[in-house]
């Protein structure tokens, strides 16, 4: 079967000939549909570069990035427009939700711009917002809410579009443990019930330990890789601490 996202020979460099910074240096690794796949690294690894580009936020140096089995460096802007609104599914740090919207709304949105029958948004906001426990949420404006409920809306807005790959970017990095573990809880919840292809950057070793699979970078290369398998998250947890401890000083900031 074909993997949802195949990452081949990636490289990702700044600056001019003389000085070059190689954020990303031919890295390669593929996703399956359904997993949940994280990326650890220190300030500097490469790891926001990596998802940048696979999100078509950023252009790659080289390499290619197929998503669905098309190769999104070959597409043109209106077509990579498209592909984006489509088939891909956001969660940022910050939630970037839009004020003068209330909940309902921001997430209903994403349907809107693609067109989806008005009779239909109502039934799938409503039935999204129960996964992800926001239905006493809907009627509220941004302001109104907690740190927790507003990454909780981001995450409904990025999957109602039923995307191929959901794109999260630090997405517990501004919330207190509590409101983390329940986000992320509905994430694991999320891909094992709904099958959603996750794929997470996060410099937090608790966060990525609700993943089944992580990547770790250090300065623009993989390092390691860890699978979960049979292990509990404690179990998993620790050896995430194992290979943050190898990667030494230069990851401080993982924990």
């Amino acid at each position: 079967m074909e993997p949802i996202l195949n990452v081949q020979h990636l490289q990702k460099y700044y600056g001019a000939r003389g000085s070059v910074t190689r954020a990303v240096d031919d890295i390669s690794f593929s996703v399956a549909s359904g997993e949940f796949v994280g990326i650890m690294g220190a300030s500097g690894s490469g790891k926001t570069t990596l998802l940048n580009c696979v999100s078509t936020i950023d252009s790659v140096t080289a390499g290619h990035i197929l998503i669905e089995g098309r190769d999104i460096t070959q597409l043109k802007s209106k077509e990579l427009a498209r592909f984006r609104r489509e088939r891909l599914g956001f969660v940022f740090q910050d939630c970037n939700l839009l004020d003068t919207l209330n909940a309902f709304e921001n997430i209903a949105l994403a349907l809107t711009i693609l067109r989806t029958p008005v009779g239909e948004i109502e039934e799938r906001v409503k039935e999204t917002a129960q996964r992800l426990d926001i239905e006493a949420c809907l009627d509220k404006y941004p302001y109104q809410l907690s740190g927790g409920q507003r990454q909780r809306v981001a995450a409904a807005r990025a999957i109602i579009t039923r995307p191929a790959l959901v794109l999260a970017d630090e997405p517990t990095g501004a919330l207190d443990s509590k409101a983390a573990r329940l986000l992320l809880d509905r994430f694991e919840s999320l891909n094992r019930e709904r099958e959603a292809t996750i794929l997470m950057v996060t410099h937090d070793a608790f966060t990525a330990s609700y993943c089944r699979r992580i990547l770790f970078l250090r300065d623009g290369k993989q390092f390691s890789e860890l699978v979960r398998g049979e292990d509990s998250r404690k179990q998993f947890f620790n050896r995430i601490i194992e290979v943050v401890t190898l990667l030494g000083g230069a990851c401080g900031d993982v924990l």
